[in-house]
């Protein structure tokens, strides 16, 4: 029986390209809106200041993942990550696991991917304009998962806290505003990557046309945003009690909720005229960290990084 591989954060960072990471989660959201996938609900564990949660999912072709992640919002702020995990990938033919790896770098990651996959199918083939509300890791990550996938005419960035916007400007060629609305307005792409708990913008600042994402798991999506059709990773999921479920989806008709697997497949036309208004709501996946997982798996393998642990 062969080692078990262990990969570091670094090695994760190193070996996860965005390009063929947003690659691999098309395929996976359409395989997993075709019935080629199991995953049950995430469940989770209180503490006082936190939440252990636990992914777990197959995906043909990936195998079988669970990520184990926890979520303590007092981190932010700190040098500590507020979202912390774990990833264990095993043989989907034997059960065996083949490999642990940094978990936190890929839900940083495969998040921002998700959120430019929705963008790439929902947006307007002509959106040039690219605004990022939030200077955090999401922030970040988005403005790294974007940035190649349109030839933008101008990024902005916005955060409540301008030392952060600055800070967000520096590391990625983009420009800080003076505030949410400045951001938003005229903008053909909105991400919201906030840990806000209540809406950080206001639909009428939103031009026809645009497309908003939003990948903050408390409220920061304005309820006027789901008025019309809501793009989802998984119904069964954002439909969900929350902490599992999106807060601002609560009540919705799931008849208005659709899959990005549905899109994908041909299944749903996704957007449906110039000057809709597209939304994405995020909540995470279990087939994202597969996805994103057999990929730095793949590409460890292939250029013989990482650690051998005897078993």
């Amino acid at each position: 029986m062969d080692d078990l591989v262990y990969l570091t954060e670094a090695d994760v960072r190193g070996l996860l390209q965005m390009p063929a990471l947003r690659a691999r989660l098309r395929d996976a959201f359409a395989l997993f809106s075709s019935g080629q996938a199991d995953v049950p609900p995430r469940i989770a564990a209180r503490a006082p200041l936190g939440v252990l949660a636990a992914m777990p999912g197959y995906l043909a072709g990936v195998g079988l993942v669970v990520k184990a992640v926890t979520v303590f919002a007092g981190n932010h702020g700190t040098d500590v990550p507020s979202h912390q995990g774990l990833i264990v990938v095993c043989d989907e033919h034997s059960g065996t696991p083949v490999a642990i790896m940094d978990g936190t770098s890929i839900t940083a990651m495969r998040t921002a991917a998700s959120a430019a996959v929705a963008a790439d199918l929902l947006a307007r083939p002509e959106a040039t304009v690219l605004a990022i509300i939030g200077g955090g890791v999401q922030g970040h990550s988005h403005l790294s998962a974007f940035a190649d996938l349109r030839p933008w005419s101008s990024v902005r960035v916005a955060s409540r806290s301008r030392g952060s916007a600055i800070a967000l400007a520096a590391r990625h060629p983009a420009a800080t505003v003076s505030s949410f609305e400045a951001a938003v307005r005229g903008a053909d792409v909105i991400c919201l990557t906030t840990d806000a708990d209540h809406a950080v913008i206001d639909p009428s600042w939103v031009s026809p046309g645009a497309h908003v994402g939003s990948v903050g798991n408390r409220a920061e999506l304005h309820t006027g945003f789901t008025n019309g059709t809501v793009f989802v990773e998984w119904l069964g999921a954002a439909l969900s009690a929350p902490p599992a479920g999106a807060v601002e989806l609560q009540g919705i008709d799931p008849a208005r909720v659709v899959e990005l697997g549905s899109v994908l497949t041909g299944a749903h036309p996704g957007r449906t005229s110039a000057d809709e208004i597209t939304v994405y709501k995020s909540t995470g996946h279990a087939i994202e960290d597969g996805a994103a997982a057999r990929l730095v798996l793949d590409e460890a393998v292939a250029k013989g990084i990482g650690l051998r642990l005897p078993r």
